[in-house]
């Protein structure tokens, strides 16, 4: 066991301290930044209120008041996106793990088990987005789906799918299966010990992949810019789109920046104990 003197303990600290100061750094430039005005933001760095600068509502009350209703529908386009891709992608994610864990198959064409059969779903996360962008375009535009809820709901699932399949499929590996078993023996059906027994116990797992597709979902870009035009635009696209006659309007940008993270960030907080388990089970359990 490595004993920790008083320097170890200063170097440990000061090292944290410094990485928290790179990673919350980008936040207290975006919030200041949404307080300054055009010519402060021009000047150059000016960090403190008050000192530096002389911070202004102005912003603020724009986007509250003018753009207030334009906001609440996008960011209400992010939620339902990210949100439904999230529901099936557990949904479906948890069913194949579970039967990638607990049933043994052989695809005998290609000599594939399940170990074979879950690196090829995983693989598919290999590909870069990109790729798919034309045959998603061209299968939307053929079923009408372009500019649609649904549409943005379909393609993320297709991403969030294969990580929640692996994910799972390790978390079911490390429960054990004599409590199904049991539950099985006393009258219960593989449905029922799924359901009751198997999915209360995957609780860190499920909120795991939960967030990560919820992120991914929410933070999403390249097809929420190719496959929607004006009903179903999300939040990422609103904000790439701050980009006037009068150049790039930075001010606004981080406003909504910071609307777009602040779900996002509340919900990693409240849930945190909940990724890391699910990571870390997802990580060693095979």
């Amino acid at each position: 066991m490595v004993r920790r003197t008083p320097l170890r303990t200063f170097m440990v600290y000061a090292l944290v301290l410094f990485w928290s100061f790179i990673v919350l750094f980008p936040f207290f430039w975006l919030i200041t930044t949404s307080f300054k005005t055009p010519l402060a933001v021009t000047r150059g760095p000016l960090y403190l209120p008050w000192v530096d600068f002389d911070p202004t509502m102005v912003h603020w009350e724009y986007l509250v008041d003018e753009q207030g209703s334009t906001i609440l529908r996008h960011f209400r386009n992010s939620v339902i996106a990210a949100g439904g891709s999230t529901v099936l992608a557990v949904i479906f994610g948890a069913m194949a793990g579970y039967g990638l864990s607990r049933f043994k198959y052989h695809w005998k064409r290609v000599g594939w088990r399940n170990d074979g059969i879950a690196f090829w779903i995983i693989s598919n996360r290999f590909l870069p987005p990109a790729v798919f962008v034309v045959p998603f375009l061209m299968i939307y535009t053929t079923f009408g789906m372009i500019d649609t809820h649904i549409g943005l709901i379909l393609a993320y699932t297709m991403f969030n799918l294969p990580f929640a399949v692996w994910i799972m499929r390790d978390f079911f590996n490390g429960l054990p299966q004599d409590l199904e078993d049991s539950a099985r023996v006393d009258g219960a059906s593989r449905l029922q010990a799924f359901l009751r027994i198997v999915l209360p116990l995957s609780t860190p797992g499920l909120v795991a992949i939960s967030i990560f597709s919820f992120i991914f979902s929410w933070n999403e870009f390249l097809y929420a810019l190719m496959l929607t035009n004006f009903d179903a635009i999300t939040l990422p696209v609103l904000i790439a789109g701050q980009n006037t006659n009068r150049g790039v309007e930075w001010w606004f940008i981080s406003g909504l920046t910071l609307i777009a993270v602040l779900p996002v960030v509340v919900i990693g907080l409240m849930l945190e104990r909940f990724i890391t388990s699910g990571l870390m089970a997802g990580a060693v359990k095979g």
